[in-house]
């Protein structure tokens, strides 16, 4: 593979930027099993390797089972998943593949239904933190050292 330029290194304030929002993600209210579900389902569907080999374990270590995380693929058909679970991996998707369909209403109302304005707020900003990260990763070829 290819070189490619250095993000991190060349663009420093963009990063810390990044960071503040990845520090603000990490710190909402969301439990652990859920923030990784959004960060791995993402991930998979921009075949963003370095990320899903970044984030599978830290998964492992929030409870989230093998079975689950090799569920994840096909969760719509899943019986693994909660309806919360199902309500944030939809508006993942449909986020993620925001110029598909954008965010259906149903997809929406039933995210507020389940977790509240609160929480779907902050579940849609770790969907945005995640693509970001993916489309960085993505664009320069980063390798994930394990």
């Amino acid at each position: 593979m290819q070189k490619r330029i250095d993000i991190s290194g060349l663009q420093t304030k963009a990063i810390e930027a990044m960071m503040g929002l990845e520090n603000y993600v990490s710190g909402s209210e969301l439990p652990a099993t859920l923030k990784e579900l959004i960060k791995l389902r993402a991930s998979m569907i921009n075949n963003c390797a370095y990320c899903i080999q970044m984030h599978t374990p830290v998964a492992q270590q929030s409870g989230i089972t093998v079975q689950r995380l090799m569920a994840l693929a096909a969760w719509q058909e899943s019986p693994l998943f909660s309806d919360v679970e199902c309500a944030v991996l939809a508006m993942t998707d449909e986020m993620t593949l925001i110029a598909d369909q954008g965010l259906p209403e149903a997809t929406y109302n039933r995210c507020i239904e389940l977790l509240g304005e609160t929480a779907t707020a902050q579940c849609m900003m770790q969907i945005v933190t995640i693509n970001a990260w993916n489309r960085i990763a993505i664009s320069t070829k980063m390798e994930h050292a394990s």
